[in-house]
């Protein structure tokens, strides 16, 4: 992340983010995570850069299956952590109601 754009999205999402978990709801860690999508409640899902691979690629299948969003979140899981307000880490997050954020339009990919 050396570049200015690259630093400027991170920190629109951190900021779209605090919002989410502000207004909205979200389900933080990955059980917690599977159990929204299969239930189909999940709108989106954030995924860490460090997830491990398979985990990450199972997220994907279930979220393909349920048709929900899926961001690759550019730092780590604990700047995931951080950017939700949280003082540990994270790889998962799911949005179950974005609340006055615009994430769920902005970040279509």
């Amino acid at each position: 992340m050396g570049s200015k754009k690259a630093k400027k999205t991170q920190d629109n999402m951190n900021s779209r983010l605090k919002l989410v978990m502000k207004s909205g709801k979200a389900i933080l860690g990955y059980k917690a995570s599977m159990k929204a999508l299969r239930r189909s409640k999940s709108k989106m899902i954030l995924i860490a850069s460090n997830c491990p691979h398979l985990r990450k690629s199972e997220i994907e299948y279930i979220a393909m299956l349920a048709k929900t969003n899926v961001h690759h979140y550019a730092g780590d899981n604990t700047a995931l952590g951080t950017a939700c307000g949280k003082f540990y880490n994270c790889s998962v997050l799911s949005i179950v109601d974005p609340g006055d954020s615009d994430i769920l339009t902005s970040t279509k990919e």
